[in-house]
């Protein structure tokens, strides 16, 4: 008999559990790149200078909603050491998810906000709101910004958004800046060589299940004994899972954490595909013909309309039997 209790304790563990794979060294080096040294060699909380001009550098992080990108930053930027608050509990870095409506005067003020600065006037003039944010940037001795869904941010004010993010990474007050967000974001960057070349750039790929599919399963009943299941006995879960998610990571291990759940609550002994599909249908509200748990020919189901755009080839959306 399982034990309930147990079992649902697990599970909450596996939710704050982080796995860790490549990305999470390739993130980290990218990031690294952009902190000063100190003497001993050790990275600091300042910003790289990288010409006599003191410009500072970013990072662009990309990937379809649900592939782990912000939890992969905020892993990151929470495991440096130097990027620890400060003994007095003032951030060395300021993480800013885009706000509604997003307008450039909008997020100025949110950033002015996300360093603790009274509530500005949104009569204020642009100019006048960036330098408030670069004075609090440098009296708080602050040197990375993190803007997270930043692909929202470039809609009616892009000239005024870019020409910010250059004023930014520029002169004594000079911070580095991160941004994570889906592909129209790097296609908006790509649109100013000036701001392209302050930013080295990273797109997190889609699952495939040939080069993926192994440390997946190893992940799944990894998972399953955590809590005190046996594992699947299904031979394509794997491949029905990645398509359920989109081929995206973050997506497939929410939806895992989901079935285990259902299993759980039904006291059952093995993770079976049923329990996917029940977590599949709470998710996605459709009928049983179009659960990619049920379809015999189950890649044939367009999941979402916008796949196509996050899959480097439209062959990992075909399968042979």
């Amino acid at each position: 008999m399982m034990d309930l209790n147990r079992a649902e304790q697990a599970l909450e563990g596996l939710r704050k559990l982080h796995v860790g794979t490549d990305r999470d060294g390739d993130v980290q080096a990218h990031i690294l790149r952009l902190l000063a040294k100190d003497e001993h060699g050790n990275p600091t909380h300042v910003a790289k200078r990288w010409t006599r001009e003191g410009e500072t550098r970013g990072f662009m992080l990309t990937g379809a909603p649900g592939s782990g990108k912000s939890h992969l930053v905020n892993r990151t930027l929470q495991k440096m050491p130097a990027l620890e608050p400060r003994e007095d509990g003032v951030p060395r870095y300021i993480k800013c998810s885009v706000p509604s409506p997003a307008t450039f005067k909008s997020m100025i003020m949110q950033l002015l906000k996300e360093t603790g600065y009274p509530a500005a006037s949104p009569r204020k003039e642009n100019w006048l709101l960036v330098q408030d944010l670069r004075y609090r940037l440098e009296l708080l001795d602050i040197g990375v910004i993190w803007i997270d869904e930043a692909h929202d941010l470039f809609c009616a004010d892009r000239k005024l958004i870019l020409r910010a993010l250059k004023s930014l990474m520029q002169g004594g007050a000079a911070v580095a800046i991160i941004l994570t967000g889906t592909r129209d974001l790097a296609d908006v960057i790509r649109s100013d060589q000036q701001v392209k070349r302050r930013f080295t750039a990273m797109s997190l790929p889609a699952l495939v299940e040939q080069t993926d599919g192994a440390d997946f399963q190893t992940i799944l009943e990894q998972y399953c004994d955590r809590v005190g299941l046996l594992p699947p006995a299904e031979r394509d879960l794997i491949a029905r899972i990645f398509h359920g998610s989109r081929y995206c990571f973050g997506r497939a291990i929410e939806l895992l954490l989901q079935a285990l759940e259902v299993a759980i609550e039904r006291s059952d002994e093995r993770l079976e595909n049923d329990h996917c599909a029940a977590a599949y249908a709470m998710n996605e509200a459709c009928e049983v013909s179009e659960n990619v748990f049920y379809a015999e020919r189950f890649w044939l189901i367009d999941t979402d309309p916008a796949l196509s755009e996050f899959l480097d080839s439209p062959k990992k959306r075909k399968r042979s039997y």
